[in-house]
């Protein structure tokens, strides 16, 4: 039940890389509006929500924390539009779901990262790099090589 996951307002310097939402190119503010949501999936006698209503500012950097099952990865994909549901979703912003999916594991991780990221300069990947205390010389290396944090 969305009763039991809070949002935490997230302070993070990698919004380039782990951008939600991508906002419109005049940047101004949009909302997320969510309006009687109810949701099960099929066969399950339990809504994972239920008659649920609310907004989300999309300049906001939000992160999903609760415990496991608690509905916060199908909620991600309730906006990805991977399930139907009852009720209505509605924003003037495109959805993306953070990792991204590598196809090629085998390239050097910023190939991998510019298959993926676009109209970044390469300085600023070095600076997120240096402020989450990892080396810069990861970009260089197979992304396959990489831990799952690495990886993230």
């Amino acid at each position: 039940m969305l009763d039991k996951i809070c949002f935490l307002v997230v302070v993070a310097r990698i919004d380039f890389l782990a951008t939600t939402f991508e906002l419109q190119e005049d940047r101004t503010m949009s909302l997320i509006n969510v309006s009687k949501l109810t949701f099960s999936y099929p066969g399950s006698y339990d809504n994972i929500f239920s008659d649920v209503s609310f907004q989300i500012d999309t300049d906001w950097k939000l992160g999903f924390i609760g415990r496991n099952g608690r509905g916060k990865t199908t909620f991600l994909n309730l906006l990805l539009g991977k399930h139907e549901y009852i009720g209505k979703i509605s924003a003037s912003v495109q959805f993306e779901y953070f990792p991204f999916e590598i196809v090629d594991k085998s390239v050097n991780t910023i190939d991998a990262v510019n298959s993926v990221c676009f109209g970044y300069q390469n300085w600023e990947l070095i600076r997120e790099l240096n402020l989450l205390k990892v080396s810069e010389d990861v970009i260089y290396r197979p992304f396959e090589t990489l831990s799952n944090g690495e990886q993230t």
